[in-house]
């Protein structure tokens, strides 16, 4: 397996490209949006830049990390040629399933096709793709060049030999790949997008404020970034839409949005990619001061 393709030059695409493309393989990062691809590789760059001046890296690496990536905006040139395609687009079902339907036309049957989702069934994605044995779930943490776990979702059809392939990928990148089973939220974000929730919920009735809940999670509990600044991190629109899925699913109310979350979502308060959440990000990407409306 040499040649991979993402999809999408967001914050996670661009973060699975550049891990990729620094281990020595061919990447075909594509998006359909040129702005964002140019987003996208800056973002590579200056993180290269950043482990440069930490002396993880070299300038050699840095040079040959980027020559490793082309890019596109057609899916079908940026596929085509591709062992793996590793989708990483915005956590919506219908984009997601397009997105399979055209790679079923497009790509070979030997192609193996992996998303990055955090929540939504492998099974579901694979129902719209000739030979779903071909279909699993690649689950990168952000940030992904940083952070060590894959969570590796086998869907109902997945096949074992495609499993222990995307298996030892995965460590050949230098991570840690966990299998887990294919229901909403997986392992990961079933147990953390309910603490999150829980914790607006907390703020939301009045127990404590955003820093008196994110200190208590980080001292008490040794967690290295509070619930609500992690959310913010995350996205409140993605948690939001994580959430949903679980509720969707499971039909549970125990992971029902917090009124709060919604309201904060609709209001185009996001956290980090908007410059408010919980915190506010007009001064400093870091979580050192407290959103005014929580003040």
């Amino acid at each position: 397996m040499k040649n991979i393709a993402v999809i999408g030059a967001g914050t996670m695409g661009n973060g699975i490209a550049h891990t990729f493309a620094q281990k020595g393989f061919t990447v075909f990062l594509i998006d359909i949006s040129e702005k964002s691809i140019e987003r996208g590789m800056a973002t590579i760059i200056s993180n290269l830049d950043r482990m440069i001046s930490k002396g993880t890296i070299t300038e050699a690496d840095k040079k040959a990390t980027i020559e490793n990536i082309i890019t596109y905006t057609d899916v079908k040139d940026g596929v085509i040629n591709a062992d793996l395609v590793v989708e990483a687009a915005t956590e919506n079902i219908n984009l997601k399933l397009n997105i399979f339907k055209e790679l079923s036309e497009i790509c070979s049957e030997d192609t193996i096709l992996a998303s990055n989702t955090s929540s939504i069934s492998i099974t579901q994605i694979a129902s719209v793709v000739k030979n779903p044995s071909r279909v699993i779930g690649m689950h990168f943490m952000n940030p992904v060049p940083i952070m060590k776990l894959v969570e590796i979702i086998r869907g109902y059809n997945t096949s074992d030999e495609v499993t222990k392939t995307i298996m030892e990928l995965s460590k050949t990148l230098g991570k840690t790949p966990t299998e887990v089973n294919d229901y909403p939220g997986f392992v990961a974000n079933r147990i953390l997008m309910p603490m999150i929730n829980e914790s607006i919920e907390t703020l939301y009735n009045g127990v404590a404020g955003v820093d008196e809940i994110d200190t208590v999670m980080k001292l008490g509990m040794a967690h290295p970034m509070g619930p609500l600044q992690l959310a913010d991190f995350i996205g409140l629109d993605v948690c939001l839409s994580i959430l949903n899925v679980m509720y969707d699913g499971f039909k549970n109310p125990k992971y029902a949005p917090c009124p709060l979350l919604v309201n904060m979502v609709m209001a185009g308060k996001l956290g980090v990619k908007s410059g408010e959440g919980f915190y506010d990000y007009s001064e400093s990407k870091k979580a050192e001061k407290v959103a005014k409306m929580f003040q």
